[in-house]
């Protein structure tokens, strides 16, 4: 069946959005490793903006084309408005998850969705209007694709409203099952019921429309299962949804067999659109394959995910240009000379450009060396963007063609041949054997010149006087596989690897709540390997014993090292007998040099700590005042929810860290309560690795509660308040100390029943800062050396010196103290003040001047002495205006930033 698949002219210029959103996708796959959410913009300009749009035009007629509906039930002017609000709302989307800011988003994804919404009712007016006909099914496959992409709107709506999570995993997984199975799956499958055979200029299968109009409910179902299994976060039904959706593709496929058979594929639109369905059915396998495996679901959620290449290249850039190449020829008319130049350069290296694209895109697949996946996937992208070009050359040569007197374009001018089966019969040159050897010859050039050069190049090991190693590379690879354990091991922790060889690693994260990677003292590195998932990771040609790491703060520490020791000779070391690698300094956020830091005086941040420095004069410091109590006559419930969160922040004047914090805040938010009130605490873990909380003001077993929490997963930790206290709480993640250093603490202060009311009630927390570089997180040799590079009052050093804390003549003032560490003691002093009452760990020391060996109220206390973890509180009364420091007696502590002012006025 050959259907009209030339609107009219005025149509014409309704593909320039397309093209501009193309043209938008490619500038943004040049600059998305430099972009914030690069990746993310990639997908939605290809798949929301530019395959959005052809959705719309094309199925609005082709709908005309099968029903034959009068023109007046949807104008065109009124399908202009639609499409300018569909762009307007996409336009919105991208701006505002690009930049962050939801106020944008959401009212885009309103506009998408309400346009589509609109488009939905135009598709059901023509279809209730029409009279029964074969080809009304093909108008089903539209109504129902539309009908999904509003609710998934609606979903990305809701995504930008929701923060890093479970719920925000089940949101997203819904979204793209509704978008990608839904509106764009449901559209294809509906459109190439007919014109599958159109590309082909074959004969229609005379049961395709019968298997099509039974494909379709088969295809809903998966689609409603996998959406269902992602929003309840279950496996099962997802795995059985795409099942379900595969067995309809394979029923819906099986008619467009014929049609090959009887003429295969000769020109570029068919080979494309055939490779992206085989992307399509490929893709659908791999996913339900990971989604089976729980290490494959760990994978997915941690966005390692090859089917973003596949949907993205494979499919849906294959199907837009594949169909756009038949379809843009018969757009200006003309007649068919016209058609067939503008068809000859849309044909040209078509065998070329199909091969390096799918090609290319499979061996980006595969644990090939990420040069030459980087290699691979350039010239992939090459062959993809020429279509751009030779669009642009097709438009020209149609106008010159149109320009020439009908007498002279061509013979075929006078043929009463259509326009449309005109297309591409100019230019029939069938599957070219030349270009497609040369192909593969390219590819294999490009891939083994990588590989040459990545033998000879500095990722070989250096030797210990910098010179290269004296071993050549062999040409041959040794294979290892390593797991990454819970108790911060690699398995096996060496490796033994004959000198000259490649090394490839299969990196196994046996851990199930943090991510690990494998930094080597080369300078290369893996990527990070999220809990239960696998990487493939190349270390390069091996010339020298190697030495390697987890790059994950205190990991290394904690033991976390790898070494690989050459064998064969003398190869592991140079003529002076010297081991045959030296530790270079990794990228960012590695370790390298810390040692050195920490014993040959400030680097890094700590060069420009300067505690004599004023802090800007918009400066805040953190409120201090205790949070007040709700009124109540009983036990209270507080909910509180925590989001762990890794911030850069400023820890003293002109020095920035980048801290793991509760709520954005080193220390986190403190809490208030009383005996018997109920804690009910929401924890979302949004940061890049495993945390977790320890409430000492809890008496829970710690096992469930306490456990660590995977990157974007919660849990609700509950407990009751029974004991009086200021207690510490903190994340307990091994290496412990590195995520309290890090900010992860905080206090809660449980009253004791009879606790008086005072003036003024103040809670600081004693903290060390281990300073890494500028914006860089805490440096864990220092650490592991007890070496503070600051000590601060409520995470800022000297804060409350320029912000001072406010009290007046006589007032009572209660200072709550806890000491968070992670190492070092306080000794809390007031210069010029005496403390009348001191309560260290629950108990008195002295109330109101009275010991408790003494009846006497004349007794005082000069310190407050505090262990790490401990806590209490002291009360003064000042009797005189003034200025009183309030100090760690530990003296180099004070002149490191532990140290503070109470302004006392009249």
């Amino acid at each position: 069946m050959s259907q009209s698949v030339r609107p009219p002219r005025a149509w014409a210029w309704r593909h320039a959005p397309t093209f501009a959103w193309l043209a938008i996708s490619l500038v943004f796959t040049v600059i998305h490793p430099f972009v914030e959410r690069g990746t993310w913009l990639i997908v939605h300009g290809l798949l929301l903006g530019a395959l959005g749009h052809a959705i719309l035009v094309w199925s609005t007629h082709f709908t005309q084309a099968l029903l034959k509906t009068p023109e007046h039930l949807d104008p065109r002017a009124r399908q202009t408005e639609r499409l300018i609000a569909y762009h307007l709302g996409v336009a919105l989307v991208l701006t505002g998850v690009g930049i962050g800011l939801p106020v944008l988003t959401v009212p885009g994804a309103v506009l998408v969705g309400g346009a589509v919404a609109w488009h939905l009712i135009a598709l059901i007016t023509r279809l209730r209007k029409a009279l029964p006909g074969r080809f009304t099914g093909s108008v089903h496959y539209y109504v129902v694709a539309a009908a999904m992409l509003p609710i998934g709107a609606t979903f990305g709506a809701l995504l930008a409203l929701t923060p890093a999570g479970p719920a925000h995993n089940r949101l997203l997984a819904a979204h793209m099952a509704l978008n990608v199975l839904g509106w764009i799956g449901l559209t294809l499958t509906g459109t190439l019921v007919t014109f599958w055979p159109t590309l082909l200029r074959a004969r229609m299968h005379e049961r395709a429309q019968r298997r099509a109009n039974r494909a379709l409910p088969v295809l809903v179902s998966g689609i409603v299962l996998v959406t269902a299994g992602a929003l309840l976060g279950r496996h099962e039904p997802v795995i059985a949804g795409l099942a379900v959706y595969l067995l309809g593709l394979t029923w819906w496929g099986s008619a467009l067999a014929a049609p090959w058979r009887a003429r295969p594929p000769r020109e570029f639109a068919p080979w494309s659109v055939a490779a992206a369905l085989m992307w399509l059915v490929g893709g659908l396998i791999w996913l339900t394959a990971s989604v089976s495996t729980e290490g494959g679901r760990a994978s997915l959620a941690a966005g390692y995910n090859p089917l973003l290449s596949i949907l993205v290249a494979g499919v849906a850039a294959q199907v837009l240009i594949g169909a756009l190449s038949f379809l843009l020829p018969a757009i200006g008319g003309g007649g068919p000379a016209v058609v067939r130049a503008a068809a000859a350069p849309l044909e040209r290296f078509a065998t070329t450009r199909i091969v390096l694209l799918n090609v290319g895109l499979f061996l980006c697949l595969l644990p090939l060396p990420s040069v030459a996946r980087v290699v691979v996937s350039l010239i992939a992208w090459v062959a993809w963007t020429a279509f751009l070009p030779l669009a642009w050359l097709s438009r020209r040569e149609a106008a010159r063609v149109r320009a020439l007197p009908v007498a002279e374009r061509s013979p075929a001018a006078k043929s009463t041949e259509t326009p449309e089966a005109a297309v591409g019969t100019a230019h029939r040159p069938g599957w070219s054997a030349p270009q497609f050897a040369g192909s593969l010859a390219a590819l294999a050039l490009a891939i083994a010149t990588v590989l040459a050069a990545g033998q000879v190049s500095p990722v070989a090991s250096p030797s210990a006087n910098g010179s290269a190693a004296t071993a050549t590379a062999s040409g041959e690879t040794t294979r290892v596989t390593v797991e990454m354990t819970a108790d911060m091991r690699f398995v096996p922790d060496s490796v033994e690897v004959p000198a000259g060889n490649t090394l490839v690693i299969e990196l196994v994260n046996t851990d199930t709540t943090t991510q690990h990677d494998l930094v080597l003292d080369t300078g290369t590195r893996s990527e990070r390997v999220a809990p239960g998932g696998r990487s493939t990771f190349e270390a390069g040609v091996i010339t020298g014993d190697v030495t390697g790491w987890c790059d994950l703060i205190g990991h290394r520490q904690a033991g976390m090292t790898f070494a690989i020791k050459t064998t064969g000779g003398a190869s592991s070391t140079n003529p002076e007998g010297t081991v045959g690698a030296t530790q270079a300094e990794p990228a960012p956020g590695g370790h390298a040099g810390h040692s050195a830091a920490a014993s040959a005086g400030p680097t890094g941040a700590a060069a420009d700590l300067d505690f004599a420095r004023k802090p800007a004069a918009d400066f805040t410091a953190r409120d201090a005042a205790l949070p007040p109590l709700p009124k109540s006559n009983g036990p209270t419930t507080h909910t509180l929810t925590m989001r762990m969160q890794e911030v850069e922040l400023e820890v003293a004047p002109g020095v920035r860290q980048t801290m793991w914090t509760f709520n954005g805040t080193a220390p986190g938010p403190t809490l208030h309560g009383r005996i018997g009130d109920v804690f009910e605490i929401t924890l979302i873990n949004e940061g890049t690795m495993g945390h977790s909380v320890d409430f000492h003001a809890g008496d829970v077993a710690p096992d469930a509660p306490m456990r660590t929490i995977p990157p974007g997963e919660s849990l609700v930790y509950r407990f009751t308040a029974k004991r009086a206290g200021i207690w510490m709480y903190h994340c307990g993640t091994a290496p412990m100390t590195a995520h309290i250093a890090a900010g992860m603490a905080g206090a809660v202060v449980i009253e004791p029943e009879d606790l008086p009311a005072v003036d003024r009630s103040y809670v600081l927390t004693q903290a060390e800062l281990y300073l890494g570089a500028q914006g860089g997180a805490v440096d864990t040799d220092k650490l592991a050396a007890e070496k503070p590079d600051a000590v601060a009052f409520n995470g800022y050093a000297n804060q409350y010196v320029h912000r001072p804390l406010p009290a007046k003549v006589g007032e009572t003032v209660r200072f709550w103290v806890l000491d968070i560490g992670p190492n070092r003691a306080t000794s809390f002093h007031v210069v010029g003040g005496q403390f009348d009452t001191v309560w260290h760990e629950g108990a008195y020391l002295l109330r109101d001047g009275k010991g408790a060996l003494s009846d006497s109220s004349t007794n005082g206390s000069q310190a407050l002495g505090l262990q790490a973890a401990q806590g209490g509180f002291v009360e003064m009364t000042p009797v005189e205006a003034g200025h009183y420091a309030f100090v760690s007696h530990a003296m180099i502590d004070a002149e490191r930033g532990a140290k503070g002012i109470l302004q006392v006025t009249d």
